[in-house]
């Protein structure tokens, strides 16, 4: 606590203040019906049951500082802050008054953010009703006391924002030295061999469905994306390069694996079966190389996919071919190399939403104690 506010409090509500419900302290009004093709194409953000706005209109029916619940659908629930025209449809709206700050009834609302999704009422769409909320009970200290508590919580707001701001910049610029290099690293002048990658490796896929997965596996389940699920038995014992064979994530999705795992029926495992070609190094050449020769060979319908002639005839260079020792040596110093860089990386990318999680634990734990207050008992209002 900010010694400002402690200060107001003692000079302000030295007994505690009152709490009130919260259709008794601000303005609350249900949205209006409307739909696309009721309301015309603009700027102006439609409120409806989601967390982002549900499209763009060219009428407002709220204007200033707003506060928004949605009202149905997953969102339901959903605390926001808006300080300019909205449209609210499928949501309601609350304004402060002139004895309660908006900004600071937004700040009490994250605060209790869960009690209000507690209030779900509906089966196949939930919805969350003002009927249901506006009885909450609500501190009502005096507006200076309310303005400090807003600086202090909007401060903490702005950090955590800059600091997201930071780490990201931080993490694309180390992910886009670590691309320089690692591309740069397996441009070779001469003495270098290319093979078909069908010459170096065993090249297959899975059997297993994405429905198999268990939220709880022995063992990692590699599909078609960058999540690793998890299952209870497995296909193979190996180590080897896992990449999708259809999908978004058609050659810039790589898993390298050294053990048991699962595979699906629709993405690829590649086993290094030659001890001239580290595994390592291969992954990382597959990584800086792959995309662009996908791109070239690829088959598009609906999606992009690899076709396994396409996977057994991409060409992986083989440096110093003639002396087995010093290539191995060129190979595992680029895996050195590019070890380090991918540590980084990943650190940064680890230390990152934990970085903002702590901030926002933090601003979390302010906020509860910042709007915790003793009651005035003569005017408890239940």
């Amino acid at each position: 606590m900010s010694k400002l506010l402690e200060q107001l409090i003692n000079e302000l509500c030295p007994e505690g203040v009152e709490y009130i419900r919260l259709k008794e302290c601000t303005e609350m009004k249900r949205g209006t019906s409307a739909t696309k093709k009721t309301l015309s194409e603009g700027q102006i953000p439609v409120i409806s049951g989601g967390k982002e706005p549900a499209f763009y209109c060219d009428t407002a029916n709220r204007y200033g500082e707003t506060i928004t619940i949605a009202g149905s659908g997953a969102g339901a629930g959903y605390v926001q802050y808006w300080n300019e025209p909205i449209f609210v449809n499928d949501a309601f709206s609350i304004k402060g008054s002139k004895n309660l700050n908006t900004r600071y009834i937004y700040h009490y609302l994250l605060n209790i953010q869960e009690k209000i999704y507690d209030t779900k009422k509906g089966g196949g769409v939930p919805h969350v009703h003002i009927s249901s909320i506006e009885n909450f009970l609500v501190p009502t200290p005096p507006l200076p006391v309310q303005e400090e508590i807003v600086r202090i919580l909007d401060k903490f707001t702005e950090l955590t924002a800059e600091l997201t701001a930071e780490l990201t910049a931080e993490l694309t610029a180390r992910k886009q030295q670590y691309e320089y290099y690692r591309d740069n690293l397996f441009v070779f002048s001469d003495n270098v061999l290319y093979k078909p990658l069908q010459e170096i490796a065993d090249i297959g896929t899975g059997s297993s469905n994405t429905n198999e997965e268990l939220e709880i596996g022995e063992y990692p389940f590699f599909v078609r994306s960058q999540e690793v699920r998890r299952k209870d038995s497995y296909e193979f014992d190996e180590i080897a390069i896992i990449t999708s064979g259809d999908g978004v994530g058609v050659g810039k999705i790589f898993h390298y694996i050294e053990g048991k795992y699962a595979l699906h029926q629709r993405a690829y495992r590649i086993h290094i079966n030659t001890d001239d070609v580290i595994p390592k190094y291969y992954f990382y050449y597959m990584k800086s190389a792959f995309l662009s020769y996908i791109e070239k060979n690829s088959f598009h319908s609906s999606v992009t996919s690899i076709r396994r002639p396409m996977l057994n005839n991409f060409p992986v260079p083989i440096p110093y071919p003639e002396d087995k020792e010093k290539s191995l040596a060129e190979q595992q110093h680029i895996v050195d190399i590019l070890d380090r860089f991918d540590k980084l990386c990943n650190d940064i990318s680890e230390g990152l939403p934990a970085e903002i999680e702590a901030r926002q634990k933090q601003y979390e734990y302010y906020r509860d104690k910042l709007l915790t207050f003793k009651k005035k008992e003569a005017t408890e209002n239940e």
